[in-house]
């Protein structure tokens, strides 16, 4: 299952994404989150995004699908994911 929670900044996405991954138990997944994952752990793709981030830029969108692949392989995605963005 692949649910995408949509709306502008504030709406209640993060919240309603949290509920749901409780009550589904597939994990909940945020651009923002896998992006400052990336940056902490060093990855390629996260040095690649901290140049952006760090100038204040919007991180390109290869960089973030990138980072989005890296982080949809892992195990606990493989039922599904909630993407919150």
């Amino acid at each position: 299952m692949i649910l995408v929670l949509m709306g502008p900044p504030g709406c209640g996405k993060g919240t309603q994404a949290k509920k749901l991954e409780a009550k589904l138990g597939i994990p909940q997944l945020s651009t923002g989150d896998m992006l400052r994952i990336a940056v902490k752990n060093g990855t390629e793709v996260g040095r690649k995004a901290k140049k952006y981030m760090e100038e204040g830029q919007l991180v390109p969108d290869e960089i973030i699908i990138d980072v989005m692949r890296e982080r949809l392989v892992q195990k606990d995605c493989n039922k599904g994911f909630i993407l919150d963005g």
